[in-house]
């Protein structure tokens, strides 16, 4: 089921998410709906608060980014072809490499994209669906992505990365989200 995406002034965005337990209720059908929705909606991650779920679950399909790249700049990233990948109860266990820019967008802030620095690895203690535990370094744009969604189960927003000049220049764009004077090709909820 295609479920409607949280925008922007929502207060679940703004959540440090919870722990869940493997007997959390309807997790695979939660986790199927996050899949349609986030391919619907054309994103490469989901997180739970995007879906008005306080909780640490998100999912990340990276390989679709490299998909649709030329081999030239596909030679520019070492974590080709990317994943597809369930992050349940994430963890950040470290964070290593330069920080880099990329122009990042957001389901939940729809129609503003920014460049963002964020650190080329980091190392992600998580859960899989079937609640087997991992540790793992992932690199690259599939960082990149997990650390955008990571930053939703901790009340994080890209927009937070950005300069105060930066901030002041999208806020009336923000304020119109919040209001719902926003089109987009796929189902939004506002804030109340």
């Amino acid at each position: 089921m295609i479920l409607p995406i949280a925008a922007y002034g929502s207060p679940v965005l703004r959540t440090v998410c919870k722990n869940i337990t493997a007997d959390y209720k309807d997790l695979n059908n939660l986790i199927e709906d996050m899949w349609e929705t986030m391919y619907a909606s054309s994103g490469v991650g989901l997180a739970a608060p995007q879906i008005n779920r306080d909780i640490r679950l998100f999912v990340i399909d990276s390989r679709q980014i490299f998909e649709g790249m030329d081999e030239e700049d596909k030679k520019k990233y070492i974590d080709i072809p990317g994943i597809k990948q369930v992050f349940i109860n994430a963890h950040i266990k470290e964070l290593n490499g330069d920080e880099w820019a990329y122009n990042e967008g957001c389901l939940s802030i729809p129609k503003i994209r920014e460049d963002v620095y964020r650190n080329e690895e980091v190392t992600l203690e998580y859960a899989d669906e079937q609640f087997q535990l991992h540790t793992q370094t992932f690199k690259g744009i599939t960082a990149r992505v997990i650390l955008h969604e990571y930053d939703h189960i901790e009340g994080k927003l890209f927009i937070d990365y950005l300069k105060p000049l930066k901030r002041r220049l999208i806020k009336g764009k923000l304020e119109d989200i919040s209001k719902g004077k926003v089109r987009v090709d796929y189902r939004m909820s506002f804030p109340k």
